[in-house]
Order: structure tokens, then C-alpha cells, then sequence
């Protein structure tokens, strides 16, 4: 009993490691939200790369597949 008790006093004293696990929980606490917001709001996000993606691709020539010459005003 002793022993079991003693080694748990060292284990319990024992700081190695600490702050790499301290690291993990900070980036753990920034990730985990995020990544929540990018779950809750991934039909919005979708439907605004999808409007951009169909703004650049409108602005392409369709004749030949490239952008249209810059005009100089």
C-alpha cells in the first residue's frame, strides 16, 4: 500500500510533458470552435465560393476559354 502510494506522490509531482500538453489544449480550445462554425455554417460558405467561383468564371471570354484583354481608359 505504501508503495502504490509513494508512486503515485511521484507521478502526481512528475512535470514532464506538461507543457506540450498544455500547448495541445490551447490549440484544441482555438481548433474546436472553428471548427464548429465551419460544421454549423458549411451551406453558406458553399453557396458564397459557388458565387464567386460563377463571377470569375463569367468573366472569362467564351469564345476562346480566357480572360478578355485589359481596357486602358
Amino acid at each position: 500500500m505504501r508503495k502504490t502510494f509513494s508512486l503515485l506522490r511521484k507521478l502526481h509531482r512528475d512535470e514532464r510533458g506538461a507543457e506540450g500538453l498544455e500547448k495541445l489544449l490551447i490549440i484544441a480550445a482555438v481548433v474546436l470552435p472553428l471548427l464548429g462554425l465551419l460544421i454549423w455554417g458549411k451551406n453558406s460558405i458553399t453557396e458564397w465560393v459557388q458565387n464567386k467561383w460563377k463571377q470569375i468564371v463569367g468573366i472569362q471570354d467564351s469564345d476562346t476559354g480566357s480572360l478578355p484583354p485589359p481596357s486602358i481608359n
